[in-house]
């Protein structure tokens, strides 16, 4: 079995002003809040699913980086697109 000898890490930051990065569905789509701080939050998730829309949106249809759940996308054509 080849060992991997690259790794990779990243950090993601951003800041919201005013807007709702992550709304809760259960609750009427308003800003998730901590009960304690009234900070924002924002799960992993909502990142993993910016940062998927971010790669789609900079390559495109390259079939290379295409990403098995996409938003509006029908899963059974992804499945036989996949296989």
């Amino acid at each position: 079995m080849p060992v991997l000898t690259k790794r990779h890490e990243f950090v993601l930051l951003f800041e919201v002003e005013n807007g709702n990065p992550n709304g809760d569905p259960d609750s009427g789509n308003q800003p998730r809040l901590d009960p304690d701080t009234s900070h924002g939050l924002v799960t992993d998730v909502c990142l993993k699913r910016k940062i998927c829309n971010y790669i789609s949106l900079f390559h495109g249809d390259d079939p290379r980086f295409g990403i098995y759940l996409q938003d509006g996308a029908i899963l059974n054509r992804t499945h036989r697109t996949a296989y």
